[in-house]
């Protein structure tokens, strides 16, 4: 597709979000399995569920567009995941583990709001203000899922990390 309107740039945006929630979606079910932390591994499922909202919104965004989601793959989430696979696949004391698996997460999160923004004020513009309304609202619910990581690591799991350093 040429991006010669506005319009056109805000499908494109859509389409990255959705295969950058698809993307999500499978990364956070092998974080759930692979953190030692219990609440740490509820905040991962927690957020499963929200990311398969946030797919739904994106999808019921689309009908109303009369448009299909697929046929992109968002590489820049495809890049985060793997970078985060990449640290967490090596030799890595559980507890620092846990710090690292909230890094990737925050990653991903980080980009997502940016591109839901983005597309939140796309489709203001565009006059598309009920697909707005959905944006915003899974902005703020990727804002929300962000600062509950950020607690989980300063409560507790970064301290836990750097115990795991001081007593190696």
């Amino acid at each position: 597709m040429i991006l010669d309107s506005l319009q056109k740039l805000y499908i494109h945006e859509l389409k990255d979000l959705y295969s950058a929630e698809n993307q999500e979606l499978d990364a956070l079910q092998k974080m759930e399995q692979t953190a030692t932390d219990k609440n740490l591994k509820s905040s991962f499922a927690e957020h499963r569920q929200a990311t398969q909202t946030h797919i739904e919104r994106l999808e019921a965004i689309f009908k109303g567009m009369d448009f299909q989601p697929g046929g992109h793959r968002c590489q820049a989430m495809a890049g985060i995941i793997s970078e985060g696979e990449e640290l967490i696949g090596g030799e890595i004391e559980p507890h620092v583990l846990d710090a690292a698996l909230v890094s990737s997460a925050q990653r991903m999160e980080h980009y997502e709001m940016a591109g839901y923004g983005t597309a939140r004020a796309f489709a203001e513009k565009l006059g598309h203000h009920e697909a707005a309304e959905l944006l915003q609202q899974t902005l703020d619910e990727e804002g929300h899922s962000n600062r509950d990581l950020t607690r989980l690591a300063e409560r507790s799991l970064n301290f836990l990390a750097t115990k795991a350093v001081v007593g190696s």
